[in-house]
């Protein structure tokens, strides 16, 4: 049987299409206007890749396909919640068993980070009224399987030139260069002797192999089961060695405690940098020369392990300014010193850097850091505002299944209903209908 049909009623911004039809057009896959799966995954993939709905409809028009930025966003919102769905099955469901891992990992690595996003109250058409605006937490996550190598000894025992350098160290702070700090150039009338460059590090670092990638607008416990569901997917659990790296944030280290255990925790080094630079900066304000040697010493004892000294340090300038009045702003040099001491006190255990990398485990987050500037890529900008929560949503799980190495949003594509790469289930059997006599 057959008839025709209209898409405007459906898939408002659709140029009217009248055709033939047959009953089982849904069962196949096709939507009621007329995309097919092929479509849908270039829909999906465009959107989850480009800047707006609009720049997706621009490059698929390249392609001659001709639908709205609402027809998009509808897409959106169907992918990411199929997404959402499978994200919240449960790990030994027969979709998560499908694609369980062969093998267990050498190494398993979990990190957690949040961002901002700005949401709208749906309903409120393109723009936002001064009411609705709002900005929301996003949570991301990675899940990085990896190899290591392991060592009878500390592979790097001096820090890296990177964080021996000022400018560079001023950015990874977020402030201000030391002025003083870079080397004085040198004088040409004086004999120079080169000095022997010193041998370059064992790469010790571990090797990334598959990445996934969380983000939901979840609330941090809800957010924390997500990832549990993933980890024990990827079969994080059973791996040779594990770590779980973050920031200073309680909330992540919340979701270490209830989920990840048995995870390494180790803090993030830079952060860790980042403090002491501050530091050192409030206690020799006056001169730029001697912060920049006090921040190498500090640092250079995070790294080599020896944070109680740096602490004890820490705590002998604090005897020697004071305590920060209640009022003092955060520029105070009291007020700073204090939030180093609590900073270091409190993340001590997980400092251990030198084991860390006698382990082949990671000290750094940077890769977490990029990925929150990748989701952000897509997820927030300029006067880009999402419904929420349903668009929100939809979209943070396109972009972190399009930022998978396990290509996880085109093979979602290629299974859903319709796609010529899936097998179609067979009908049930019905027994034989009993006809009264």
């Amino acid at each position: 049987m057959t008839g025709r049909w209209s898409c405007r009623s459906w898939w408002g911004g659709v140029r009217r299409v009248t055709g033939i039809f047959f009953p089982l057009r849904e069962e196949l896959g096709f939507e009621a206007c007329e995309l097919t799966p092929t479509v849908i995954r270039k829909v999906s993939v465009l959107a989850a890749e480009t800047r707006s709905f609009a720049r997706a409809v621009i490059a698929l028009e390249e392609a001659d396909i001709q639908v709205s930025a609402k027809t998009v966003e509808r897409v959106v919102h169907d992918v990411g919640a199929e997404l959402a769905a499978r994200r919240d099955a449960a790990p030994n469901s027969a979709a998560a068993l499908a694609e369980h891992p062969q093998n267990v990992p050498d190494l398993a690595v979990v990190e957690c980070d949040g961002g901002r996003i700005r949401c709208r109250e749906p309903g409120r058409g393109p723009g936002v009224s001064l009411d609705g605006a709002g900005w929301r937490e996003d949570k991301n996550a990675c899940l990085i399987r990896a190899r290591r190598q392991t060592f009878d000894h500390d592979p790097q025992p001096e820090p890296p030139a990177c964080f021996c350098d000022a400018h560079h160290v001023a950015q990874l702070a977020a402030t201000e260069a030391l002025s003083l700090a870079a080397p004085a150039p040198r004088d040409p009338s004086v004999e120079q002797t080169e000095a022997a460059p010193p041998p370059e590090p064992l790469d010790w670092r571990p090797q990334r192999l598959v990445r996934t990638v969380l983000s939901s607008l979840a609330e941090a416990r809800e957010f924390g089961r997500q990832m549990q569901r993933e980890a024990k997917r990827r079969r994080f659990y059973e791996a040779n060695a594990k770590a779980f790296r973050g920031d200073g944030l309680p909330g992540n280290w919340s979701i270490w405690k209830t989920r990840f255990s048995d995870f390494t925790p180790i803090l993030d080094f830079i952060h860790a940098l980042s403090y002491v630079f501050s530091a050192a900066k409030a206690v020799h304000s006056t001169s730029p020369e001697d912060a920049w040697s006090q921040y190498l010493a500090w640092m250079r004892g995070c790294w080599q392990g020896e944070v109680d000294q740096v602490l004890g340090e820490l705590r002998a300038w604090q005897a020697q300014l004071g305590e920060p009045p209640d009022d003092a702003p955060d520029h105070d040099p009291r007020k700073m010193l204090a939030k180093t001491v609590g900073y270091l006190d409190h993340n001590r255990n997980r400092m251990r850097y030198p084991e860390y990398r006698r382990q082949g485990l990671p000290i750094t987050t940077a890769g977490m850091e990029s990925l929150v500037k990748e989701i952000n890529y897509r997820a927030k900008g300029t006067e880009m505002f999402w419904n929420n929560p349903d668009g929100a949503e939809a979209i943070l799980q396109l972009r972190a299944a399009a930022l998978c190495d396990d290509d996880r949003l085109r093979r979602h594509l290629r299974q859903r209903p319709g796609s010529p790469f899936t097998r179609r289930p067979k009908a049930p059997k019905l027994p034989p209908r009993k006809i009264k006599s």
